[in-house]
């Protein structure tokens, strides 16, 4: 319990993608505390909007919670929310997700990342709000090889469309802080997963594949590591984000583990679990991918009072118990 967690039921918040993963997650939290929250999402089909909707219904459980569709590129109908609901923080956690997927589907980036975060920015400045958090990536770290990633380092060169709009958006919340005096803090997640988590990512990819007894893609020959955070450290990081008194008026910081998973142990961990023998189909590294990613987060514990606490062993566990009861599949003799 912090000082700042009693606050949380004084405020309203607007949640954007609250339908998705990390959105669903920080929503829950917030609605939780006593706030009250209006969400709002797109329900786009880039992964099945069934499970968007299962999220949604979740929060509707809430009287806190107001649900809204709509597309962040539609200013008109963000204008009326606003007036509507004037929400006193953002939480920003719509956007077109996925590295690959921006390789053969550039404009719905340009729609949901570029303008859409322009027209929260826009509106954000003009109520205004008091503090907009949003998400960014551990992607803007683009090529650098020097371990681990900091805050501090020059992120000038994104290999991913995906990463230079979220490096974008970190240089147009730069400008509105700048010229407006709006107080932005943007948030470098790393790798999330768990529980409601995205059907795109590597997590629910492999279970998926190895329940089905197909074979798993395994990139980079298995020579990936990646700095897997577990959702629940996710939502406290974004909380302490919205919350925390005393940030500077612009802000950024990585959210992540803190450690560097080789994926060859996910997937030991993920067989263990699921009494399934992965099939691994080894392939080269993808064009927009890196092939480590882990996060220097001292920035984020002196200020945020950011520390995550669960590690892959636990956190996978309780990702393949939630995905089994989602799915209706039987325990696992270890449940």
């Amino acid at each position: 319990m912090t000082a700042w967690t009693s606050q949380i039921k004084d405020y309203s918040f607007l949640v954007t993608g609250s339908a998705g993963f990390i959105g669903y997650h920080v929503a829950r939290a917030l609605l939780a505390a006593g706030a009250a929250v209006v969400g709002l999402d797109n329900y786009s089909d880039y992964y099945d909007p069934a499970l968007k909707r299962d999220r949604d219904r979740e929060l509707r459980q809430f009287p806190g919670f107001t649900s809204i569709t709509a597309d962040l590129s539609d200013l008109a109908a963000l204008e009326e929310l606003f007036r509507t609901h004037a929400p006193q923080k953002i939480c920003h956690l719509a956007a077109q997700a996925g590295v690959r997927y921006s390789l053969i589907n550039p404009f719905s980036y340009q729609k949901a990342n570029l303008e859409g975060f322009l027209n929260l920015l826009e509106l954000a400045k003009r109520l205004p709000v008091e503090r907009f958090v949003y998400a960014s990536s551990s992607s803007v770290y683009g090529g650098l090889t020097e371990l681990p990633f900091s805050e501090a380092q020059r992120v000038d060169t994104p290999i991913s469309l995906y990463a230079a709009t979220k490096r974008a958006d970190e240089l147009m919340a730069h400008a509105y802080t700048h010229l407006f005096s709006l107080p932005t803090v943007g948030l470098r997640y790393f790798t999330v997963y768990g529980p409601w988590g995205r059907p795109d990512m590597a997590m629910w990819l492999f279970t998926a594949a190895m329940l089905a007894g197909k074979p798993i893609k395994v990139f980079n020959f298995g020579r990936m590591r990646r700095d897997f955070t577990y959702i629940d450290d996710i939502v406290q990081g974004t909380l302490a984000a919205l919350m925390v008194p005393g940030l500077a008026s612009y802000e950024i910081f990585n959210l992540g583990n803190n450690h560097a998973e080789e994926l060859t142990r996910v997937i030991a961990l993920l067989e263990q679990e699921l009494g399934v023998e992965a099939q691994k189909e080894l392939l080269p590294i993808q064009p927009g991918d890196v092939p480590a990613t882990f996060a220097d987060i001292r920035r984020a514990r002196e200020k945020l009072g950011f520390h995550p606490s669960t590690p892959i062993t636990a956190g996978i566990p309780r990702f393949i118990k939630w995905y089994r009861e989602y799915h209706g599949l039987p325990a696992s003799s270890a449940d």
